[in-house]
């Protein structure tokens, strides 16, 4: 690309750019092989507790590095000293057998939704150094070696197989399934996008029986759309009569998938399903057996997701005994009830009934044991307890912006492990005596290191330091608050222009994604392509109001059933205080937001109190009875529930009072916000006689994650500023 040196002129009275951060192109910000920091490879921690194993740099090998020393100790798998007839040449990752004796590797890796995939997968034994295919027969999803590493189950055209790794053989477990009917073991769409579910194979603890959840999708609305080839295919050109992709897909309303839970003896080889009394719009998010193995625990949501209980399932006599309930007035918030572990005697479970997200403990008789936190702080994530009865966890305690891991000791105690705000994550060791350190904030890449719980940092793994030389003159976030028209502090972080001059005065550019329990302010490193509207000579901000996440359940809770009402009003309090800053130029203002932040860029444009000249949509919800039914009616319930809240709360419904010049953009082949939702939306801004700017990313999905489709997205929203702007 050529490089653009940025003048005065250019931006009618803008500093000067600084000619080092002018160095830094769009491909720098934007292209995801260059703009994301160096991490330390898949880490593991491993049976013994005192060490963890990370694919090696090349990828060939999983070595094995003690916690205590940093230094690497051995090697569990080399692809160059297999021995025997059956070899691969790489894989994607891996699975380590309960005792160590066998990994489970996976190569040949081919997407199917967002997360899930197929692959083909080999076994390897650690004593031969030998390796065998799971299954000759076709790839396979969702694999899950045994405890003992004597066979695998996994997925195969909808239907659940076990292979016997000794005797070469797979068993059928299922033979109902097929493609857009039943899907056994791997989830449908809606399951997997909105729940995160991937695959709900679970082995018990002696390996016995396989619990899985059967879809039964029979019901459900299909979906359409014409797939068109990009010119990141091989041959963009061979499509000369489209292909039609068709999916089910559950709209608002409209039927979800039938599910139930069954359990395969493998002795008998007699499938049972639970009795759990399931309804037709019941979800079942979760299942997994208990730390014995013995219980099979099953979480069971209505449809309106404001009703969750937890069974303990006998998987021989298939009886289920309620163990735990909740309620709520609004929604029960799964990355929440999602944050539970189930011990060898209790479990424990997150939730906000006190208006903070804080821990629980619980028996298998059902009775709470203990509150493990409590306080004005969230925890955010569950680590797990050490054999001393110390919990760690991940925590608000510093600030919604912030994340900072803690220990809790059994008088309800909270400890920060580092008391430095920023973005703390950490990978324990199985005995929680030592765990890997990421950690960031706004003017640092990640950095990553080895502790012990007794504060003694054992070693560096990875600091970015020449990542952060590459980025040291990029423009970067600062963090602040900012009122609403309540009184209320929103956070915010504001980036300034390279060059930047107090006496400058700038556009302003708002970015946004506002949807229900996310953040977008926080204090970890940023780096994308906000960074190169920055660059470009814009002020850019971003403003976290009501509905966002890491403050109380109310401040989240208080959008429930009229989604984009008091988001726009925060939106814009935000906007206009800070183009009452000395440098922004408030007839200048612009917003740009992607998926929920696109469809509140379509809201904020169409108030009747909008200061913006112009905004960017991408991947826009433009009316929410036309998204996926379960992050919908989490929020919304069903239209025929909430019929005024899906009309007040409809992008297109108020098109007729679009202000300022729009640009919408949408990937044609996105499965998850349909281009339908851009299509309709501007169909009714011609019908009504309204100029607008459109640009469609051929052939790409929701996240544009190949080729070089983020770099033009960015490119476009510079130029599609600078247009409107100057």
């Amino acid at each position: 690309m050529k490089k653009k040196v940025l003048t005065l002129a250019a931006f009618g009275g803008l500093a000067v750019a600084s000619a080092t951060a002018a160095q830094l192109t769009a491909e720098d910000y934007c292209d995801l092989k260059k703009c994301v920091p160096a991490g330390i490879g898949e880490m593991r921690p491993l049976a013994d507790g005192k060490t963890y194993s990370m694919v090696s740099k090349d990828g060939r090998k999983i070595d094995i590095y003690s916690y205590e020393t940093g230094k690497k100790t051995g090697t569990l798998f080399d692809l160059d000293a297999v021995k025997g007839d059956v070899k691969i040449e790489s894989f994607n990752g891996y699975q380590v057998s309960d005792n160590g004796r066998k990994i489970l590797l996976w190569t040949d890796v081919k997407g199917i939704w967002r997360y899930s995939f197929t692959a083909e997968y080999y076994v390897y034994d650690t004593m031969r150094s030998t390796m065998q295919r799971v299954s000759e027969k076709g790839a396979q999803r969702g694999a899950t070696m045994s405890h003992d590493g004597l066979r695998v189950a996994y997925v195969r055209d909808n239907n659940i197989f076990i292979s016997n790794l000794d005797y070469r053989t797979d068993i059928a477990v299922t033979t109902d399934g097929a493609v857009n009917k039943i899907t056994n073991g791997a989830p449908d769409w809606v399951y997997e996008e909105e729940f995160g579910v991937q695959c709900t194979l679970c082995w018990s603890g002696d390996d016995q029986t396989l619990a899985f959840v059967k879809w039964n999708e029979t019901d459900v609305p299909a979906y359409s759309f014409d797939d068109y080839r990009s010119y990141c295919d091989k041959d963009p050109l061979g499509d000369p009569y489209p292909q039609s992709f068709t999916y089910k897909y559950p709209l608002p309303g409209y039927p979800n998938s039938r599910v139930s839970v069954h359990a395969y003896d493998l002795n008998s080889r007699v499938t049972k399903e639970m009795e759990l009394q399931l309804g037709k719009d019941d979800y079942v998010p979760d299942i997994q057996f208990d730390g014995k193995g013995e219980r099979l625990m099953v979480m069971k949501l209505n449809r309106d997701q404001n009703d969750l209980r937890i069974y303990s399932v006998n998987t021989g006599s298939t009886v289920a005994t309620q163990v735990y309930s909740e309620q709520s007035k609004a929604w029960i918030d799964n990355d929440i009830y999602r944050m539970v572990s189930y011990g060898n005697e209790s479990f424990v479970i997150a939730s906000d009934r006190s208006g903070w997200t804080h821990l629980y403990e619980y028996g298998y008789n059902g009775r709470q044991l203990r509150q493990i936190s409590s306080g004005d702080f969230n925890v955010t994530d569950y680590y797990g307890k050490s054999a001393a009865g110390t919990h760690f966890v991940q925590t608000t305690k510093l600030g919604a912006v912030n994340r900072n891991v803690a220990s809790i000791d059994a008088k309800g105690v909270v400890k920060l492990l580092h008391d430095t705000p920023g973005w703390e994550s950490c990978a324990f060791s199985k005995d929680m005596t030592y765990y890997v350190r990421t950690w960031s904030d706004v003017n640092t890449p990640p950095q990553y290191t080895v502790w012990s719980t007794q504060g003694k940092k054992i070693t560096d793994l990875e600091m970015n330091a020449a990542y952060a030389s590459k980025y040291a003159s990029a423009p970067k976030f600062e963090l602040t608050t900012v009122k609403n028209d309540q009184g209320a502090d929103m956070d915010a972080m504001i980036m300034k222009p390279s060059g930047f001059s107090e006496s400058g005065k700038y556009p302003l550019m708002m970015y946004q994604y506002n949807g229900p329990g996310s953040q977008q302010v926080t204090n970890k490193w940023h780096l994308d392509g906000l960074n190169y509207i920055a660059q470009s000579g814009y002020v850019v901000a971003c403003v976290d109001g009501r509905g966002t996440g890491g403050r109380s359940a109310e401040w989240r809770n208080c959008v429930y059933m009229h989604l984009g009402k008091y988001e726009t009003q925060d939106q814009i309090a935000g906007a206009n205080a800070i183009a009452r800053m000395a440098f922004v130029d408030a007839d200048r203002m612009s917003l740009f937001g992607w998926s929920y932040g696109g469809y509140m860029t379509l809201m904020e444009m169409s108030a009747e109190n909008t200061p913006f000249k112009c905004g960017v949509a991408m991947a826009a919800v433009t009316d929410w009875r036309w998204y996926d039914s379960i992050y919908t009616e989490r929020f919304m319930r069903t239209p025929a529930q909430n019929e005024a809240g899906y009309e007040e709360s409809s992008a297109i419904a108020r098109s007729h009072r679009l202000k300022g010049r729009l640009l919408i953009m949408s990937g044609s082949s996105d499965d998850n916000v349909h281009f339908y939702n851009t299509l309709k939306y501007t169909s009714k801004l011609s019908y009504e006689g309204r100029m607008f700017d459109m640009m469609i990313f051929t052939g790409m999905d929701h996240s544009l994650r190949t080729c070089n489709a983020r770099t033009q997205l960015y490119r476009k929203v510079a130029d599609f500023l600078d247009t409107n702007l100057k």
